[in-house]
């Protein structure tokens, strides 16, 4: 199964509470929250796991 990380911006001026990201089984083993940027307010640095 491809794995799932779940992910939260925490930028005090986002509205996004909280997103999925669906990987493909050719994404690499070393992706992780610091890779993207949230779809929302395009911050980078304000993007945490969510770990359950």
């Amino acid at each position: 199964m491809p794995a799932t990380l779940e992910v939260k911006c925490t930028s005090p001026d986002c509205e996004l509470d909280m997103f999925e990201l669906h990987y493909t089984y050719d994404m690499p083993d070393d992706v992780g929250v610091g890779d993207f940027v949230c779809p929302y307010c395009g911050e980078t640095d304000a993007l945490e796991e969510i770990v359950v």
